[in-house]
């Protein structure tokens, strides 16, 4: 019969599942020795970094029933326990939103964390206007292209027909009552009071018994490999990541989950190379405060216009409230930051309604005042010159300290997992912000992660793994390939100011508003649509 320590050794080796249970079968009738000082605590999954895509992950493994009893770690440098969301519904929005597409609305409410979020503070919006800032050429989307512009490709070679009937019935939709949940095409959400939400998940599944141990205003010391067996009472950790906090923890992780961001010490302990280039540019972000609209309507619209500098968005926010994202050059990034509130509130205007030869006079002429520069600037320019959107908001004025700016890279991580680890998020992937997309592909591998080793559990698999874990890597890395090199080149071919790239686009546009089957192609995958479990 095998000893005593043997029998511990098989027993760590054994899936999380079968050692739980043998475990607890055992556990009545036998007196355990607990671990030495100098031997790191056990755990099924460690992770590192407690923003939205490793705690939506944390919370959609408690949530499965095959997972939930898993023993897990949460290590994070801020202090989550102050992780609120505002208090009141009209008190000021943070500069750090996320456009949630709802294939993430579909998973945050799987997992049980969107009942927790703060309804006062999102707001969805249901269509959005893109628009070239050269040529003024400009593409319109709605639910009604999500769906398929009604016939397919077939309907819409039919759109381009003047007089098509398919042209009156997408007008009647616009302008008729649609269902909540058909008629968005995403929701915008604070990052703060998404996590906020999905602390409370964690919160209220730790009330159920299966919480995470949070180890929180917490650093990484190091990450190594453990050490192998010293004594036949002692396990084999030599192919487990041991990490070390500064107060002298020590966490064994048979999963270590990087979710620590671009520069992830996770991927940098695993030697996981990440290639990419900066873009040259910033993303000024700000919250802005707009007109209330003269006629009310329940819909609202996001806008984008891109700009030979940088595409500039503006997304809605509730009680007449938006968020800016503006992607433009460093120098023009540093003298926005430096503007006061009055002229940096005429330079969005003007970004917005004007040509790119006068926004770069107003931006390389800081002195100016923008607001007397705008009154017969505006009148010059009339809105069919750039194609301005005859429903764009007035914008009155900035919220106070919401203005900062930050540097856009592209990256992606040659792999998403090694031997007991894996990357999800920024820690895999860096994305421009044009899109929107960056949150969403993070929720979508903390989903896909998930889903994963709850397989791998409900096999019998020990999920640390590379037979376990690479089909994680195989499911979201080309699919997250093709989404960062499909946002690459739009932001490539538009920053062009001149010449047949511009021509070229602008035709293409052209054709492809024609096309509503081939927008809600476009509009589902980035929405999640399509490939989704």
């Amino acid at each position: 019969m095998p000893s005593r320590p043997l029998l511990l050794k098989r027993l760590l080796a054994l899936p999380p599942t079968l050692r739980r249970s043998f475990w607890s079968s055992s556990s009545t009738n036998t007196t355990t020795t607990p671990p030495s000082p100098s031997q790191p605590e056990l755990y099924d999954i460690v992770c590192v970094g407690g923003g939205p895509a490793g705690l939506s992950f944390l919370a959609a493994l408690h949530s499965h029933p095959a997972t939930r009893s898993l023993k897990t770690a949460l290590i994070d440098t801020q202090d989550l326990t102050t992780s609120r969301s505002a208090n009141d519904a009209n008190d000021a929005y943070s500069n750090r939103c996320s456009s949630l597409t709802p294939a993430s609305l579909r998973f945050l409410k799987d997992i049980g964390a969107w009942e927790h979020v703060d309804r006062r503070r999102v707001q969805p919006y249901h269509a959005m206007d893109v628009w070239d800032g050269v040529s003024g050429s400009r593409m319109h989307f709605d639910p009604m292209d999500r769906e398929g512009g009604a016939g397919g490709l077939l309907g819409s070679l039919a759109e381009m027909l003047p007089g098509s009937r398919f042209q009156a019935s997408r007008r009647k939709y616009e302008t008729a009552g649609m269902e909540e949940e058909a008629g968005v095409v995403a929701t915008m959400c604070e990052n703060m009071n998404l996590t906020a939400a999905l602390l409370q998940r964690l919160k209220e599944l730790q009330k159920e018994g299966t919480g995470v141990k949070m180890l929180d205003k917490t650093k990484v010391d190091s990450i190594q490999l453990g050490s192998a067996p010293a004594s036949d009472t002692a396990p084999d950790l030599s192919q487990w990541p041991v990490v070390t906090t500064p107060t002298g923890d020590r966490l064994a992780a048979r999963v270590l989950i990087g979710a620590d961001g671009a520069n992830s010490p996770v991927r940098t302990f695993a030697n996981i190379p990440a290639h990419g280039w900066d873009y040259n540019q910033h993303g000024v972000v700000a919250t802005l405060t707009l007109a209330p609209p003269s006629t009310p309507t329940p819909f609202h619209t996001a806008y984008q216009r891109f700009l030979p500098t940088g595409p500039i968005a503006l997304l809605p926010l509730p009680n007449n409230q938006a968020s800016l994202v503006w992607s433009t050059t460093p120098h023009h990034a540093q003298t926005l930051k430096t503007l006061s509130p009055t002229n940096f509130t005429a330079a969005i205007t003007a970004a917005f309604h004007l040509l790119p030869t006068d926004l770069t006079h107003l931006l390389t002429h800081p002195n100016l005042s923008y607001p007397s520069e705008l009154t017969w600037r505006l009148p010059a320019t009339p809105a069919k010159t750039t194609n301005l959107p005859a429903n764009f908001p007035t914008i009155t004025h900035l919220q106070e300290n919401t203005r900062a700016a930050f540097p856009l890279r592209y990256r992606h991580a040659s792999t998403y997992t090694s031997p007991h680890l894996a990357l999800l998020g920024d820690a895999a992937h860096t994305i421009h912000p044009l899109a929107g997309q960056g949150l969403n592909l993070g929720l979508a591998d903390a989903r896909a992660l998930a889903h994963v080793l709850a397989d791998g559990v409900q096999h019998g698999m020990d999920i640390g793994t590379e037979g376990c874990l690479d089909s994680y890597s195989a499911e979201r890395w080309g699919r997250n390939n093709a989404v960062l090199g499909a946002v690459d080149k739009l932001q490539k071919v538009y920053s062009v100011g001149s010449g047949p790239v511009v021509w070229g686009r602008s035709l293409g546009v052209e054709v492809f508003e024609r096309l509503g089957g081939l927008k809600g192609l476009v509009m589902g995958a980035a929405g999640g649509g399509s490939g989704g479990r």
